[in-house]
């Protein structure tokens, strides 16, 4: 079992454009998307929910584009 992680990592626009297309296209042929985040590796499979949500608190709004599924099950990748 994986340990417990909770990290932001800033990109510059032109790396968050990229990941963002390549998001984009995975979605489109049903694959899952490959994405390493701060040195750790991390794929999300075809079966994820994906959201938006937005935040809005003390003067700072925040969007989030969110990708979740449970690790226990199998892949399908």
């Amino acid at each position: 079992m994986k340990d417990d992680r909770d990290i932001e990592k800033a990109y510059p626009i032109d790396d968050f454009v990229s990941k963002l297309r390549r998001l984009a296209d995975c979605l489109e042929q049903g694959k899952p998307f490959e994405i390493q985040i701060a040195g750790e590796r991390i794929y999300v499979p075809v079966r994820a929910v994906y959201n938006i949500e937005h935040e809005r608190e003390d003067g700072e709004e925040e969007v989030e584009f969110q990708m979740r599924w449970s690790a226990e099950e199998g892949s399908d990748s």
